[in-house]
Order: structure tokens, then sequence, then C-alpha cells
């Protein structure tokens, strides 16, 4: 109780050096306070910093192995390209050098064989030969016939002119003027004449129109009318001597028909009829008949009418594909078109003549 009763006296005491002790040490703490603070700042800021450069050398380490790895990966791919180009270039090249020698052996075999050339060039030669011996034949075949032709053709000219000229043949009384008094022996044409028989000429017949109108008929001209006798038969003159025309060519110039003039044959409105035909061959080409208006609105009301290459359904055939490329879709029907005409059989035996020493296979 007594220590109680002192501590109950001293308590103001206490406290108030309680406050005292309290202020004068928190200078001091406020100082160390700051000092630890600074010291465990510092100390964590190389802690950071040395576990940053940690990481930094194990990214690096890791980053070095990588790109190696990519390296070694790509520079793989690179040797495994160029091998395959080096290989292949090779290939090639073996390639290129087996072919050379298989086709030059083929060449040399089948191709330019000079013995199968030789006995090739042999029987054309002879072929030739038989052919141009017979086309020689041939020849001399046509060019006797055109002789002999000739000279029959000659013959009749002659014997044509002897007939004509038949009243120049002498008589009893009077030599003609082949047969000269003053000649050892007649002339050639003489005898030519002694030959021939002396052309006549045939009259024309002239057929009589039957008239059958009522007028004729009224005329007694008719031969229902009036019976006619028939046309008595032409009196044979002798014909007359002398180098005279003949009677058909002396009637044809007698009775030809008029020869208009050329203001006659052609007509008056001559350059209208030309000009209407060449407007007409001119709109033949025409494509559209429609007048072309280029600052007019005539036309923007119409309907486009398209073409029937652009709105049927077959639509046009593209450049790439072949002429003879066949497309089922397009088919009317299941099956194809069939083939009428047969193949040329020229072209089937194209590349077969004289494949074993002449002989047609």
């Amino acid at each position: 109780m007594a220590t109680l009763a002192r501590l109950q006296a001293r308590s103001s005491t206490v406290g108030n050096q309680y406050y005292f002790r309290n202020s004068v040490v928190d200078p001091f703490r406020k100082k160390e306070n700051d000092a630890a603070v600074k010291i465990q700042s510092w100390f964590r800021g190389c802690q950071v910093r040395a576990y940053i450069r940690h990481l930094n050398r194990i990214v690096t380490i890791i980053q070095k192995w990588w790109r190696s790895f990519l390296g070694r990966k790509q520079y793989q791919l690179t040797v495994q390209v160029a091998y395959y180009t080096m290989m292949m270039n090779l290939y090639n090249a073996m390639a290129v050098r087996i072919q050379r020698r298989w086709r030059g052996y083929r060449v040399r075999k089948y191709l330019f064989n000079y013995y199968y050339l030789k006995e090739y060039l042999k029987v054309v030669s002879e072929t030739n030969d038989a052919i141009r011996k017979a086309l020689e034949e041939f020849a001399e075949m046509k060019e006797r016939e055109e002789k002999k032709a000739n000279l029959e053709r000659e013959e009749k000219k002659r014997d044509y002119q002897a007939r004509k000229m038949h009243y120049l043949l002498s008589t009893k009384q009077i030599p003609g003027i082949y047969n000269s008094p003053f000649r050892k022996e007649p002339d050639p044409w003489e005898l030519q004449l002694q030959k021939a028989k002396p052309l006549t000429h045939r009259r024309p017949k002239v057929k009589q129109k039957d008239s059958t109108s009522l007028t004729d008929w009224l005329a007694c001209t008719s031969t229902r009318s009036f019976p006619r006798s028939e046309i008595l038969p032409p009196i044979n003159r002798k014909q007359c001597q002398g180098p005279f025309r003949d009677i058909t060519e002396v009637l044809e110039q007698r009775y030809r028909p008029l020869e208009p003039t050329l203001r006659v044959a052609e007509p008056i409105d001559e350059l209208k009829l030309a000009r209407e035909e060449l407007r007409r061959e001119e709109w033949l080409q025409n494509v559209n008949d429609n007048m072309f208006l280029p600052f007019s609105s005539y036309h923007k009301n119409e309907k486009y009418i398209p073409s029937m290459h652009l709105s049927s359904k077959y639509g046009p055939v593209s450049c790439k594909e072949q002429f003879r490329s066949e497309n089922p879709k397009k088919w009317i029907c299941d099956k194809d078109f069939q083939t009428i005409l047969p193949s040329f059989e020229l072209f089937s035996k194209y590349g077969k003549l004289y494949s074993k020493a002449g002989q047609i296979v």
C-alpha cells in the first residue's frame, strides 16, 4: 500500500518525465528511420539491378542459342536446296546426254540410214525413169495424134477449097488456070479439082406457120378454111461459076437484126439508176439502219436489244479453249454428232509410202 501511495504521489512527475524523454528521443528516432529507409532503398536498388543484370545475361544466352538454332536450320535448308539444285543439274545433264545419244542413234538408224536412203533413192529413180518414159511415150502419141489431126484438118480445108473453086476446072475446049498449056505437067491443084465434087449450098427451109385466127379463117387463108396444095420443091438451078460469096452469108448480112445506137440502148435515167444501185449496195453493208446522231437524245429512251451472240446461253468460246475441245455440259443431247463424211484416203497413206525399199504397205 505504501508503494502504491508513493507511485500515486509521483504520477504527475512520471508523466512529465515520460513526455520530456519522448520529445527528446523523437528527433533521433526520425533521423534513424530516415537512415534505415535510405539504406534499405540503396540495398533494394542494388538487389534489383543485380537481378536485372542476371535476367539480361540469361535472355542474351537464350537469344544466342535460339538464333544459332535458327541459323543452323536455315543453313541446313540452304545446303539442302543447293544439293537438290546440284543434283537436278547433274540429272538434267545426264538426261540430256542420254537423250542426245539415243536421238543420234535413232536418227542414224531409222531416219537418215544411208543404205535405206540409198535403196529408197534407187527405187525413186527407177520409178521416175518409168514415169518419164511413159510420159515421153504419151507425149509422142499426143504429138502424132495432133499431127494427124492437123493433116486431116488441112486435107479437109484443101478439099473444101477445091470444092469451092471447082469452077476453075479445065474443060475440053478451055484449059483451067491450073492446067496451063505452057507447063510440062498440070498443077497438083488441077488433080485436086478433078477429084473434088462441086460445092452445093443447102437452101434454108421456110416453115409456114398455121394461122387459126378468125380473120384468117374468114379471109380463107387458114389451112382449115381452105385446103392448099403443098409447097413445091425448089428448082435445082445450076450454080453460077465465079468467085461469089456463099448464099447463107449474103442472107445473114442482108437480114441481120438492127444494132441500136448507144443512145437508144441505154436508158435515159441511167445516172439515177446507178445512184440507186450504189445506195442499195451501201445499205447492204450497214450493220444498223438507225442514223447516228451524236448530239441528240433521240435514242436515249430506246430499249437495248442484245445480240444473239451475247443473249444465248451458249456463250462465246474463249481464246484459251482449243478449236476441237469438247464440253459435254453444252451438248443439247446425250450423244455426240455422228461423222457422216469419210476421211480422206490420201491423208491416211501419208508417211506410209515406200516404207520397205519402195513397197507400199
